[in-house]
């Protein structure tokens, strides 16, 4: 962690220091320790590695292992690549959203929250310096797994700019699943404990859903929590924004409506538990 970040948010006895207040503040502040975050990336890089090999992975694994079959059950001229790396990239961003946890969970462990506590900057700033910092990381992410779909064959059919509306939709997703992350970072305060517990309930979330496969070869019981999993709806929404490029009314506002909601209720929740911790 730099010191420099921390030391602007202090006011200090040599010149006359004003912070902004209200609105202005929060923004302030979130900018500050967001840029904090940022810049403690490269220290640790096995996070950063981690992040962009395990999609990469996935993709070569299911597009050249698995792409034979299961490609045989989608609609004629829709390859695999076209189907996977659209659910990949939800998969990739919601897994990489344990980084919050884990984060929170640290700096909890190591104390560094209990000295925020004691530097004049708003309540949410810590929070959303976390989540907007970790937003950013997996922006670049999903850029690196659009590299590695080009080479598998995957393109964008419905132009680029519909593309750049794909990802901004699977951040806009990551960014409101950052949410409850950091509400359970905040609640286990165990770095190792905090990693378990986002994964445990990941999993299921992310294979459950239409990340690998169609909906409609799964099990007839199955298929109504499949279809109605919102990793399914963002992930059948960045298909038709790479593929088709004209999203229905009915495939966008269910995604709208999810990311609002995850923010809506849990952004307060973690808020409420910092100042608790």
């Amino acid at each position: 962690m730099t010191s420099v970040p921390l030391d602007d948010l202090a006011p200090s006895s040599t010149h006359d220091y004003r912070r902004p207040r209200g609105l202005a503040a929060m923004f302030h502040d979130g900018a500050i320790l967001t840029w904090r975050n940022l810049v403690s990336l490269p220290r640790t890089p096995e996070l950063v590695l981690f992040t962009l090999i395990q999609p990469v992975m996935f993709v070569v694994l299911f597009n050249y292992v698995f792409g034979g079959s299961i490609g045989q059950s989608l609609p004629p001229g829709v390859s695999y690549a076209q189907f996977l790396i659209p659910g990949i990239m939800v998969q990739t961003i919601v897994f990489g959203t344990s980084a919050t946890s884990v984060g929170l969970a640290e700096d909890l462990q190591k104390g560094l929250v209990d000295r925020f506590r004691s530097l004049p900057i708003a309540r949410s700033a810590v929070l959303s310096g976390r989540i907007v910092a970790d937003t950013v990381r997996l922006s670049m992410v999903a850029l690196v797994l659009i590299v590695v779909g080009y080479v598998v064959g995957f393109r964008f059919e419905g132009g680029l700019l519909w593309g750049a509306v794909m990802i901004g939709f699977s951040v806009a997703f990551g960014f409101a699943m950052s949410w409850i992350m950091a509400n359970i970072g905040m609640r286990v305060k165990d770095p190792e404990t905090a990693n378990t517990a986002g994964f445990v309930w990941l999993f299921p979330l992310t294979f459950l859903s239409s990340v690998f496969v169609p909906v409609a070869t799964m099990p007839g019981w199955l298929q109504p929590i499949a279809r109605n999993n919102p990793v399914t709806l963002v992930s059948n929404l960045l298909r038709e924004l790479s593929i088709l490029g004209r999203p229905a009314v009915g495939t966008v506002l269910p995604v709208v409506l999810w990311i609002i909601g995850l923010t809506a209720v849990f952004a307060p929740m973690a808020v409420n538990r910092y100042r608790k911790v």
